[in-house]
């Protein structure tokens, strides 16, 4: 709903400020015949601009607003509320189903869930449309342009992953945004190859054609090279852990043409943060 959605009713009961999250009714008497109407003594007692700031300070309450007149203020209070980007993040790999969202944030409720994809539709960031019986959500091209961004965010969250907690679990979403995000094209000059990533249960891919990556969910028949490298794929990322001592202490598995291993490396890194000389 937008901010001229919101409704100034006039009656018997008194006078109701509403929009669709938030109702207030403040009680009052019917005048008497030959008095103002109720309407006309609203607007007689309260300027336009006094509504307005009525208004105002009813959807800061309801909406969460800072109240700053600041781009990044109001990025925030569109996606800045818990899961909002994670559900952004999944939607950038491809549209999704409530049940696929759903099942690929099972610790969020399914409450909590439809509370954000309607905050996010109501600011234009995503569409929902029905499709075999379920409703699909899909980013619009708003939402879409989020996608830098979110990968931006990824890599600078990424220097401060350390070793996976009890709870953390990782997903086809969260692991084909960490390739995009962290894939290095000055790397994969003239290389068109492809590879089949396998981390416990999940599987993903990612073909490079002359240098161009397309990841996605699940096994790619035919890949060139397919990698199980256990806990190590961060280490390797970083640099904490080369390609060749991958090999030699066996944390990784390797089918296919070996010989690949260290490009596909090379391809996919943690960079840290450059260090700013000193005057």
């Amino acid at each position: 709903m937008t901010d001229n959605q919101w409704k100034l009713v006039v009656d018997r009961e008194g006078v109701t400020i509403a929009s669709d999250r938030f109702r207030l009714t403040a009680a009052g008497t019917v005048p008497a015949q030959g008095e103002l109407a109720p309407d006309e003594a609203v607007l007689e007692a309260m300027e336009s601009s006094q509504l307005e700031g009525i208004i105002s300070e009813l959807q800061s309450m309801t909406r969460r607003t800072y109240g700053q007149f600041c781009g990044l203020s109001r990025a925030v209070e569109m996606v800045g509320e818990r899961w909002a980007l994670l559900i952004i993040r999944d939607l950038l790999v491809g549209p999704k189903s409530f049940t696929d969202l759903a099942e690929g944030f099972p610790r969020l409720s399914i409450d909590v869930l439809c509370a954000r994809l309607r905050e996010m539709e109501h600011f234009g960031v995503l569409e929902e449309s029905m499709k075999d019986g379920d409703m699909t959500y899909e980013l619009t091209d708003y939402g879409r342009a989020l996608d830098d961004i979110v990968m931006a965010l990824g890599r600078w969250g990424a220097l401060s992953l350390e070793d996976p907690r009890p709870e953390d679990i990782i997903t086809e979403n969260s692991m084909i945004m960490a390739l995009r995000s962290t894939y290095q094209a000055e790397a994969a000059a003239g290389l068109t190859a492809s590879f089949e990533l396998r981390l416990g249960e999940v599987i993903i891919h990612a073909k490079v054609v002359d240098g161009v990556l397309k990841a996605g969910a699940g096994p790619l028949p035919g890949a060139d090279l397919v990698v199980e490298p256990g806990p190590t794929l961060k280490m390797l990322m970083t640099n904490e852990m080369t390609p060749v001592q991958a090999i030699d202490t066996g944390h990784v598995t390797l089918t296919g043409d070996a010989s690949l291993f260290p490009r596909f490396v090379s391809l996919f890194q943690i960079h840290p943060v450059p260090v700013s000389a000193t005057t």
